[in-house]
């Protein structure tokens, strides 16, 4: 599958935002602070994840729509983009 040098410089922007959110959730944990802040934080983690991974798959999915040959050629037959996206949903 190819991405856009767009698509792969959000996807790295989201990752890292996820990142950071995770060593803050780490030293929420090693602060004692409060478990509802943790968990609060720990959904913006996990919504951050589900939001690069959604963006991917659509990715993906047009670049199937685009060239579908090609794609399923390359392993990326739509039914597969659309396993892709089921095992996000």
């Amino acid at each position: 599958m190819e991405l856009t040098d767009e698509t792969i410089v959000d996807l790295t922007k989201r990752l890292r935002r996820a990142e950071g959110q995770v060593r803050g959730v780490q030293q929420m944990l090693a602060e004692g602070r409060d478990c509802r802040d943790i968990i609060t934080q720990l959904s913006a983690v996990t919504k951050a994840l589900d939001q690069a991974g959604f963006l991917l798959v659509a990715a993906g999915l047009t670049w199937c729509l685009s060239d579908p040959d090609r794609a399923a050629a390359e392993g990326y037959a739509l039914d597969d983009v659309k396993k892709m996206f089921l095992k996000l949903a």
